[in-house]
């Protein structure tokens, strides 16, 4: 019997390499509030989990900005009809109440993911935020985000390299 699409992925496909992200990773995190000056350095950790029947993972996250402790949660799943990574991203630091959405193309070994954000009281000119996973080997990945103006000047915010401590094959 043929397999579905979804079982496909799972077997060696988008689904497959979600999967793999599965587990418990340390990090260090850096942040830029201005293009080129790096702004903070601190640690990260994060539990990757697999829900809704391996369909997407979730990204728990928590670190610190400043010395002020903050937390996140994206979702991120792989659209097989459309053929495109999406997340959902939310955050007690960069999001206020705000859950942004993100979509975008795989990429050699991960994916990259566009998403926007604002607020009428900063005008109406909304500013991008690009998010990358490059997935570096089964032990190490690298979750990056860009501002991107209204303009389309682009500059790096945030970059965490994780490590893993705990896996699904650990």
């Amino acid at each position: 019997m043929a397999k579905s699409k979804f079982e496909q992925s799972l077997a060696d496909g988008a689904h497959k390499q979600l999967q793999s992200l599965v587990g418990s990773w340390k990090g260090l995190t850096r942040t830029w509030f201005e293009k080129d000056v790096l702004a903070d350095e601190s640690p990260a950790e994060a539990e990757i989990t697999a829900i809704l029947g391996d369909r997407f993972i979730s990204l728990d996250y928590q670190g610190s900005l400043e010395a002020k402790q903050f937390e996140g949660k994206m979702i991120i799943g792989f659209d097989i009809p459309y053929q495109r990574f999406n997340s959902s991203w939310v955050d007690s630091f960069h999001m206020g109440t705000q859950i942004m959405l993100s979509s975008g193309e795989a990429t050699a070994n991960g994916f990259s993911v566009f998403g926007e954000y604002g607020s009428p009281e900063y005008g109406e000119q909304l500013w991008g935020w690009r998010t990358t996973l490059e997935i570096v080997n089964e032990a190490e990945f690298i979750l990056t985000a860009y501002n991107v103006s209204p303009e389309g000047d682009e500059a790096k915010a945030t970059e965490t390299v994780y490590k893993r401590t705990a896996g699904r094959d650990l």
